[in-house]
């Protein structure tokens, strides 16, 4: 019988540990040697035995405490192919690390900037944390920085909406060596969230969007760059958020373009702010901006379609239109966990 040839690339950072095929040929042991996979160079390995169709198998580092994940740190379904011969190129970028998703040393420290940090602007304060990369103290070298909306949503206890555990999806990227970037979190406020989200006054509040946001630009940015070992430039500095988050990042990349070069745009509240399509079309600044867009089929009817529309009018642009990656996820829901499950993929596109 004709063989099928199994080819495997993986992040060659954990080669130390070998790489098994297990599936109903094997009944399912994680570590039969028969089917433990020749490594052909830095984290490439391979494989070939008679065709059983359908083939149904996984990948394994020896035992179900290291099988393989997705590159957010989630499980998979387990892999079929119905190849009758020929080779089958398959791409694992994330194991399982001794039953956990992450190596828990690879965990960024969380630094308290403030409790009570003021925005003169809104004359009002809010809690500001920072997440720095698990070897900030051991290095000497500067960082990409990314300010998040929503900090009580991001990380550690959460909120009652849920949590984006970024702080283990950071863990998860460091595996990859994608971690060397600083995060900081910005708490919402509350019960005037929504009108300091908006960027003008909308039947919904008085927007005090314009006014947040030169706090971020003026007051904040200023005191990370002074205080941690920063990348301070446009093309090194990005925002995100999601929900009316993600839409006041929108406007922090359209007021704000010579500070902000990376856009984490999840789920946008684009129909809060009307004019955002107009205002979008009017979008232009010399150098590169990056803009992540995320959005799921199953928030409403609605979602996918604003945010491609948004795609539309930014790529209207004739001269130096910015670069955009567009993310329609099928199953994706209005929810903590669906951004968490994006947010590594966004930060390796923006950042790496």
């Amino acid at each position: 019988m004709t063989p099928i040839r199994l080819e495997l690339t993986t992040p060659p950072n954990d080669d130390h540990r070998p790489v098994f095929v297990s599936g109903h040929f094997c009944q399912w042991y994680p570590d039969v040697d028969r089917f433990r996979m020749r490594q052909i160079g830095p984290g490439k390995y391979a494989i070939a035995f008679p065709a059983q169709l359908p083939l149904e198998y996984k990948y394994t580092r020896g035992s179900w405490d290291s099988v393989e994940l997705d590159q957010s740190g989630e499980a998979i379904p387990n892999r079929i192919s119905r190849r009758k011969t020929g080779t089958r190129r398959d791409v694992v970028p994330h194991w399982r690390w001794y039953g956990l998703p992450f190596n828990p040393v690879f965990l960024p420290n969380v630094s308290l900037v403030s409790d009570a940090f003021e925005i003169p602007q809104l004359n009002r304060n809010r809690r500001i944390r920072v997440l720095l990369p698990c070897d900030y103290d051991a290095s000497s070298m500067h960082y990409p920085v990314l300010y998040l909306n929503d900090g009580q949503n991001l990380f550690g206890e959460g909120s009652a909406f849920g949590n984006w555990t970024i702080d283990q999806k950071l863990a998860v990227l460091a595996h990859r060596h994608h971690h060397k970037l600083i995060v900081v979190a910005i708490d919402h406020g509350e019960s005037d969230r929504i009108a300091e989200f908006l960027p003008y006054n909308t039947r919904l509040a008085d927007g005090l969007g314009k006014l947040f946001l030169d706090f971020i630009v003026h007051t904040l940015k200023p005191h990370i760059d002074a205080h941690y070992r920063t990348l301070p430039e446009r093309a090194y500095t990005g925002i995100g958020g999601s929900s009316m988050g993600g839409l006041i990042s929108v406007y922090a990349g359209l007021l704000h373009p010579a500070t902000f070069g990376r856009l984490m745009i999840f789920s946008p509240s684009l129909w809060a702010a009307p004019k955002v399509y107009a205002d979008a079309l009017r979008f232009y600044y010399p150098e590169p901006t990056k803009v992540y867009l995320y959005g799921g089929k199953q928030e409403s009817k609605y979602m996918v379609p604003a945010i491609q529309r948004l795609q539309e009018s930014l790529l209207r642009q004739k001269h130096n239109q910015p670069k955009l990656h567009l993310s329609v996820d099928p199953k994706g829901k209005h929810t903590e966990n669906r951004w968490g499950r994006e947010f590594p993929q966004a930060v390796e596109w923006l950042f790496f």
